[in-house]
């Protein structure tokens, strides 16, 4: 064949070949391969021979190789470098994607197989992983529709492609606003702002074609510039268009076609005979239900919220100092924030980030990995989709295990934040087959390349989910890797976090830009020190657009989401200076697919066993414990979801976790002090070290006489740190 996305790839390591492919390949590719994996199902469901692991699930776990190359590349290239093309041609594929695999699952010949397998099951004498693919796979079908008939069947096949239609629709809207957005600036606007934010914004405005430099819209670029410029003006105009990213009105708008997305959801789940999308959604996940979802994050949100009224108090009072009255806004948080920080912790970004070079934080995710796992990363030289993207051979004793590409900085072709994703996914099945694993950043371009303290973590979280596929061994392809419970994803990813705060791993790889000096050990001090710091503002956002979202889903689908949003933000009392980390027209977690609908909670439910599962090795005295290493791989980067994801955990850990680490972890451990109603009216707040509690009107007294004193005062912070949980 002529068409190289459907050749045989002879390159290394089955790479795709990038420079032999032209956005002209990918649809009559496409055509073909789709053709191709239709014939193959319609083999598995007319086979004559009485149905079998072995001739249905076996076959269906079987790759489509032209299916699987055309889609890996196409998604790749059209989620990191998009141009006008592929945006056609994804809005194209979206609804003939859909058809196509709802046609699978809607093939009643090839649901009588697999129901067939399935219930002769006990009989079959089927490996424990074996079980569990059938298993799987008789769900799929089942929540997929395959059991539907007629007008029912026909209303679901309907649905899906019209959700598939919708989710590309959201996500070009969202890009198509951020790609658009630009503030110039003069001399200035430039007024305070570090020189790597300047050189960003130079970097930017060459990009966008502009006579000077610009704030854009990547996240990577508008936070330092709300975090530093002393411009209050420009900072509102630079939050407002972040904020009103799909809600501009004209057709990149998200509002309506986010109220449409709700109602079919909605359908989709009472075709299936659930109450409602969450319960369809949840049923498969280890939170199970939306009540232990609202549990988790009302657990967490009041001890969060306290504590960002208490830091918006101080930020105020700062903010008055500059001279502006008025309340704290959305755009002054950062700004303050950065300001207090720089009191209360001598620490300024500005100083720190010349410590955080993107190259070295890449090979102190690459040296905890050789640490824990023995993974060894040999650079490949070989042409990838972009000219910044990069490649490494990975592997251990002299093995090839991986391939991992990483694509780190921001441009106008790539949709916002961060990713990880699979080119080709780990099996032994058919044959043995190892991954081709891709993260994707979105970090300010520069010479070299500076990371806040923030980038940083977003590289070692996507390199968590990348040693998640690297290191997959299970026999069959639909359970590698990260084909796991939505809320058990972000565990690996969520833990690997952990070993960049880990002192050695900085001494050793946050390195001066220019002199190469290790990083000074009173900053190290001050970068672990403020490891919590402003947690009470990432909470509030995080958990505020989660309990949205749960909303969203758990009852009947809102007539206006906008307005839903504002009331679920009302009823938990909001802090107006703080906004929802992603708002509904921007909500691309939620709306660009199914992925983590009713699901953004699942970060934090992650982050429960991550908190936990970090104290495992600190427990064994050690962030690089050999024993726990293994245990780690063992129980949970190799399996994929070839078990049940709480028995894996109990499996490492012994046991499964409560939300007590997370709030350690947070630095909100003392702000989760219940309200004890044993005092009458006057009630009390019962300390976690001692008996009994302290009278209300007390605990108001001293309330009131603490924020009389400086915020830094030494004598202040030993009364806080005492008298917080009852604060």
């Amino acid at each position: 064949m002529t068409n190289p996305l459907l050749n045989d790839w002879d390159t290394p390591f089955g790479l795709a070949p990038f420079d032999q492919i032209s956005d002209e390949d990918f649809e009559p590719a496409l055509e073909e391969a789709l053709a191709a994996h239709a014939r193959d199902i319609e083999a598995i469901a007319n086979n004559p021979d009485p149905a079998s692991f072995h001739n249905v699930i076996g076959a269906l776990e079987t790759p489509s190789r032209a299916l699987d190359q055309v889609l890996s590349v196409f998604f790749t290239v059209a989620g990191a470098d998009s141009n006008p093309k592929r945006e056609a041609l994804q809005r194209e594929f979206s609804p003939k994607l859909a058809a196509h695999f709802s046609q699978i699952t809607a093939n009643k010949a090839l649901f009588a197989r697999v129901r067939a397998v399935w219930e002769q099951r006990d009989q079959l004498e089927l490996t424990p992983e074996q079980a569990r693919v059938l298993m799987l796979t008789h769900r799929n079908f089942v929540r997929g529709g395959a059991a539907l008939e007629g007008d029912e069947d026909a209303r679901m096949q309907e649905i899906k492609s019209r959700l598939a239609v919708l989710g590309t629709d959201f996500t070009q809207n969202l890009l198509a606003d951020e790609r658009n957005w630009y503030m110039e600036l003069d001399e200035d606007g430039l007024e305070g702002l570090p020189d790597f934010v300047v050189d960003a914004a130079r970097a930017a405005g060459e990009e966008k074609g502009a006579k000077g430099p610009v704030i854009t819209l990547a996240r990577s670029l508008i936070t330092p510039f709300l975090q530093f410029s002393p411009r209050r003006d420009l900072r509102e105009i630079a939050f407002q268009a972040w904020a009103r990213r799909g809600a501009n009105g004209g057709e990149t708008d998200n509002r309506d076609i986010a109220r449409e997305i709700l109602h079919l959801r909605e359908e989709r789940a009472k075709l299936l005979g659930y109450d409602t999308f969450a319960a369809y959604k949840l049923e498969t996940e280890m939170a199970k239900t939306p009540d232990a979802v609202r549990k988790l994050l009302m657990d967490v949100w009041e001890p969060a919220k306290t504590r960002a009224e208490e830091d918006a108090a101080v930020l105020t009072r700062l903010m008055q100092e500059d001279g502006v009255n008025g309340d704290l806004q959305p755009w002054d948080w950062r700004y303050y924030a950065e300001k207090r920080r720089k009191a209360e912790h001598d620490l300024d970004e500005a100083e720190l980030k010349p410590y955080l070079q993107l190259d070295r934080m890449i090979e102190a995710s690459f040296a905890c990995a050789n640490r824990l796992f023995g993974l060894e990363f040999t650079p490949l030289d070989q042409p990838l989709y972009h000219p910044d993207c990069r490649a490494w051979n990975v592997t251990r004793g002299g093995e090839h295990i991986a391939v991992f590409i990483g694509d780190y900085f921001a441009r106008g072709s790539k949709r916002s934040g961060a990713w990880c994703s699979a080119m080709r996914q780990q099996a032994r099945f058919p044959e043995v087959q190892t991954p081709v694993v891709i993260n994707v950043c979105n970090f300010a371009k520069g010479d070299p390349a500076l990371l806040s303290y923030d980038d940083a973590r977003t590289l070692f979280h996507e390199f968590g989910h990348a040693l998640h596929q690297m290191l997959s061994n299970v026999t069959y392809e639909s359970i590698s890797g990260t084909s796991v419970a939505r809320d058990f994803v972000e565990l690996p990813s969520q833990l690997y976090e952990h070993w960049l705060e880990v002192p050695e791993v900085l001494a050793e790889f946050a390195t001066h830009v220019e002199t190469g000096d290790p990083m000074p050990g009173d900053m190290l001090k001050k970068v672990l020190g403020a490891a919590t710091f402003d947690m009470g503002f990432q909470t509030v956002e995080y958990v505020a657009s989660a309990l949205v979202d749960l909303a969203f889903h758990d009852g009947a689908a809102p007539s206006d989401p906008m307005a839903t949003q504002s009331e679920v933000l009302a009823q938990i009392g909001m802090p107006s200076a703080i906004t929802m980390r992603h708002a509904t027209p921007h909500f691309a977690h939620v709306f660009a697919g199914d992925g983590y609908s009713s699901g953004y909670y699942s970060y934090m439910w992650s982050e429960v066993m991550d908190a936990d599962a970090f104290a495992a090795f600190e427990e064994a005295g050690s962030a690089f414990d050999a024993e726990k290493a293994e245990a780690l791989e063992s129980f949970i980067l190799s399996t994929g979801g070839s078990q049940d994801p709480a028995e894996l955990y109990t499996a490492f850990r012994g046991r499964l976790p409560g939300v007590e680490a997370l709030l350690k972890g947070r630095g909100l451990a003392a702000y989760g002090c219940a309200f004890n109603e044993e005092h009458g009216p006057e009630g009390g707040f019962t300390l976690p070290a001692r008996s009994g509690s302290i009278p209300k009107r007390a605990v108001d007294q001293m309330q009131e006489w603490l924020t009389t004193l400086p915020p830094a005062d030494v004598f202040t912070d030993h009364l806080r740190r005492r008298f917080r949980p009852c604060l």
